[in-house]
């Protein structure tokens, strides 16, 4: 008689994650949509999410964050592609150039933000050295107006896809460009048809995080924006019912929402990779 195999009891292992996990990030979420149908004013379930599309002082705060999103999603994709083949090698320099790279993550979104106004503002360095080279005569505003929010974006963003991209294109076999060259490929044929597919699952990752961090922006939206105009982004507007409105119905709507835009954008840009890479989905590099 072949005795019953025993329980593995490694699986107890996970059990203080999953505690975690629900308490930190099931639970609050459960609660604030069970919140979000409860509306303080009453009207039915749906009052809050009818009131947030009808008001027009909170569903056009979607689009503007989505305006700012977007290109800076762009923006910081875009730029570490070439910054990241060109310190691909591992050398002092680029070593040197990286950590530079890499020092805003360090700083966070208010000291960026403060070193901002003292840079660009309208009697900073930037546009006083502009007046001082002859190069722009105008008043420069670069602070408190779309520029300075999207500006900030960028330069708290870029580290993280930086280093993202960084990490997947060194792990691309140069063996393979240096084969195709052999037959004849040039640069751009190399890029285009060796490199940029086996990137894909890399740029795909960096631009959901990217684009993420960048639709939750807040501080940088309040300090160097116009929180009450044109960068009333939508953590703003659930800022303002929850801690201004005393309605947190309200806010969990607004959060809600927030949420599911985000969730649908990342969603269609993993399905979009699907269309050109059919490869490992996760931990691969290249």
């Amino acid at each position: 008689m072949t005795p019953a195999p025993r329980a593995d009891g490694r699986g107890w292992l996970v059990a203080p994650a999953l505690v975690c996990l629900v308490a930190m990030f099931v639970y609050p979420f459960a609660y604030g949509l069970f919140l979000s149908f409860q509306p303080m004013e009453g009207g039915g379930v749906f009052a809050n999410y009818l009131k947030f599309f009808s008001e027009p002082t909170l569903w056009p705060t979607v689009i503007i964050t989505l305006k700012l999103a977007v290109p800076a999603t762009l923006i910081n994709v875009g730029a570490s592609i070439p910054a990241a083949f060109a310190l691909r090698k591992s050398t002092r320099a680029s070593k040197f150039v990286t950590m530079l790279l890499v020092i805003p993550v360090t700083l966070g979104t208010v000291l960026i933000a403060d070193g901002m106004l003292t840079y660009y503002g309208p009697n900073g360095w930037f546009p006083q050295a502009l007046h001082a080279l002859g190069l722009y005569h105008d008043e420069v505003r670069l602070t408190h107006n779309f520029w300075g929010v999207l500006i900030s974006l960028v330069i708290s963003g870029f580290p993280f896809a930086f280093l993202l991209i960084l990490s997947y294109v060194t792990g691309i076999d140069p063996t393979l460009a240096r084969a195709a060259g052999t037959l004849g490929a040039g640069p751009w044929q190399q890029f285009r048809l060796i490199y940029l597919p086996l990137l894909v699952p890399g740029l795909t990752m960096a631009a959901c995080l990217s684009f993420v961090q960048a639709f939750s922006v807040f501080p940088s939206a309040v300090l160097l924006g116009v929180p009450a105009g044109a960068t009333r982004v939508v953590s703003i507007a659930a800022y303002e019912a929850a801690f201004e409105s005393y309605d947190y119905s309200l806010a969990s709507c607004v959060a809600i929402v927030m949420g599911f835009v985000q969730l649908l954008i990342v969603a269609g840009m993993l399905g979009a990779r699907r269309a050109f890479y059919s490869g490992p989905t996760t931990g691969g590099k290249g």
